[in-house]
């Protein structure tokens, strides 16, 4: 669930030019396509899936491997030319979402209330850089799953554990096989610097100069990221928060578990450009429609045991990674594919989630596509150049 690029580049009622407006239904950039760093990623998750069968938990080892699915893709993102910062951040996000998202259920105008909070924060970070931007959508995304199981504060505090378990997992592997193992204990030691050694300094010694030092070490940190129009990135933000909320209250009075595909999906898909939102959306929903039959078919016919299952989850984990950059219709699909194995692993009925999670992706999809009729309409109005 990468961010590929920054969505506000496009304007919202324009497609650039000389590109056609639906190329990236049809379109598959196999040159992307590379299996080293993502069978790297998966080691991890495998990991948590198999350990978690094996000890006779396999439900602890779906959310650590769903943290360590999570922080894989953070490794195709830079911020400040670092890999590792987006995978700690990310990791430190997931966790505070997790704790968040449980705590607030689906059922309460909590949930509405988060989640506009979570999707204007992102819509505000997609205006600065695709790294940060990525952060504050993995933490989205967390909020809206996780909301599915609410739960006190011993649970949210245990499945957000298990959830920084599998993402620091997947830094450590990471950096040890892509062999950015300085780089990681530089980041460390620099997020000690800022958290830990910050904080004792303002608690044991706290004077002015200390207490100034740090403020503009707080300033500076916007000013480290590029900028984008701030009418574009309101916009957009404002945009976006509309959608989510609408989305997240129709997941609340539908009242069920797998409902919180519809505010994630409208997340997701929605893009400033109408036409970069539509292609997205009918992207979406047709490689989820298709991961849900291939799994919903395989778990029939195989009837795989639990460390198949957990094989067979590892291995679609790896054809996400893979296809993420190739087409995200075909992402999808095997994404799909991932979440029903997954699923099937903790004894909850696939084929059923599977349906469930197809028509969740479709209400997502097109809550995003009406909220932005107003910009195809804007397209249209425009009057045509010669």
């Amino acid at each position: 669930m990468a961010t590929t690029g920054n969505p506000l580049s496009i304007t919202t009622s324009q497609a650039p030019a000389g590109h056609p407006y639906f190329a990236d239904l049809y379109t598959f950039n196999w040159k992307k396509l590379c299996f080293g760093v993502p069978a790297i990623c998966s080691i991890s998750v495998a990991l948590c899936l198999i350990i978690g069968v094996e000890v006779g938990h396999p439900s602890a080892g779906l959310i650590a491997g769903g943290g360590a699915m999570t922080i894989g893709f953070g490794v195709n993102q830079r911020i400040a030319d670092s890999r590792v910062a987006p995978m700690l951040f990310g990791t430190v996000a997931i966790g505070l979402s997790t704790l968040v998202g449980m705590t607030v259920g689906h059922n309460g105008y909590s949930l509405l209330i988060a989640s506009a909070i979570w999707s204007f924060l992102y819509g505000l970070l997609t205006a600065r850089a695709a790294g940060v931007a990525w952060v504050g959508q993995q933490a989205a995304i967390t909020l809206f799953v996780t909301s599915a199981f609410p739960a006190g504060p011993r649970a949210a505090m245990d499945r957000a554990l298990l959830m920084l378990a599998g993402g620091t997992l997947q830094v450590i592997l990471t950096s040890v096989f892509l062999r950015i193992l300085p780089e990681l204990k530089s980041s460390l030691v620099e997020l000690h610097h800022l958290t830990v050694d910050r904080t004792a300094d303002l608690l044991f010694h706290s004077d002015s100069d200390t207490r100034r030092e740090t403020l503009e070490s707080i300033r500076e940190i916007p000013l480290s990221l590029p900028r984008l129009s701030h009418t574009a990135g309101f916009t957009y933000a404002i945009r976006l928060t509309i959608t989510v909320v609408l989305a997240a209250e129709a997941y609340r009075r539908l009242g069920i578990q797998s409902g919180y595909w519809i505010p994630m999906t409208a997340l997701l898909v929605q893009k400033p450009a109408f036409f970069e939102t539509f292609t997205r959306a009918l992207l979406r929903i047709a490689g989820t429609l298709a991961g849900a039959v291939i799994g919903t078919f395989a778990l029939t016919h195989l009837h795989p045991d639990p460390i198949v299952l957990a094989i067979l989850a590892t291995g679609a984990a790896f054809l996400s990674y893979v296809t993420l950059s190739v087409n995200y219709g075909l992402y999808s699909v095997f994404l799909t594919s991932y979440i029903v194995f997954l699923l099937s692993l903790n004894a909850l009925p696939g084929p059923v989630i599977a349906h469930r999670r197809a028509l969740c992706t479709i209400a997502g999809g097109l809550i995003a596509l009406v909220i932005h009729l107003d910009a195809l309409r804007r397209h249209r109005d425009q009057p045509t150049k010669t």
